[in-house]
């Protein structure tokens, strides 16, 4: 069986919904993203970082998958597919995906100031005051600007085993994510799926490289048909 690799980011996310920061202003439902999504910005104000991620975690809870997340989950029936998403969100899993490394941390995870190794199941609001077992307080499970990525030589990992991979709503420009072509093996097949791509190093150097300039719903089910059929 066949190893497939799929890269995923917030554009995949953007078509059931949920919005990204990364736009015209580079503000997050009004706010500068290092004052929400940086360990500095949680220090000086941690009320306001629980109350938006706690907004972000109420909206996730109002969309749905999409065509690309169920078309993903389609090709395990041929493949051994691993998801390395960017996004915290959880509609890989509610598509049915079962391999997911999730390299910016989850929405639905919470973990202690004081333990970077342990998270907890966190659908519900978090509060100033709320305490982890260890008396510390709760934050999102979210890897903010500036922090360590602690699966990222998990998926570097299985980038290097991968027969083919398929990069879908990221621009691959932001680091270390961005890096992650680099360990896959010559003569990979990699597929990039953007209605506006935009190519880093790496992925101009593949000789591998087909470009689909079509958006997740539409460009993600075409080629899982392909991929499905030529087994």
């Amino acid at each position: 069986m066949k190893n497939i690799v799929v890269l995923t980011g917030a554009g995949i996310s953007a078509e059931s919904g949920i919005k990204t920061f990364r736009d015209a202003d580079g503000l997050w439902e009004g706010h500068d993203v290092m004052e929400v999504a940086s360990p500095q910005g949680f220090n000086d104000n941690p009320g306001l970082v629980l109350d938006f991620y706690n907004q972000r975690r109420r909206q996730l809870q109002k969309v749905e998958p999409n065509a690309a997340h169920f078309a993903l989950k389609e090709l395990s029936v041929k493949y051994d597919v691993v998801i390395v998403t960017q996004n915290v969100d959880d509609l890989h899993e509610r598509a049915g995906s079962k391999q997911i490394i999730h390299l910016h941390g989850e929405l639905l995870k919470s973990r202690s100031v004081l333990d970077k190794q342990t998270s907890y199941d966190c659908c519900e609001d978090i509060h100033l005051g709320d305490k982890a077992p260890d008396g510390g307080q709760l934050r999102p499970n979210i890897v903010w600007f500036g922090e360590d990525v602690p699966n990222l030589i998990k998926a570097a990992v299985r980038v290097e085993q991968a027969d083919i991979i398929i990069i879908v709503g990221t621009s691959m420009q932001v680091y270390p994510a961005a890096g992650l072509t680099s360990y896959a093996k010559p003569g990979t097949n990699i597929y990039y799926i953007d209605p506006r791509p935009t190519l880093n190093y790496e992925l101009y150097s593949s000789r591998n490289l087909k470009v689909i300039e079509k958006n997740a719903t539409h460009g993600v089910p075409e080629l899982v048909k392909s991929l499905l059929e030529e087994i």
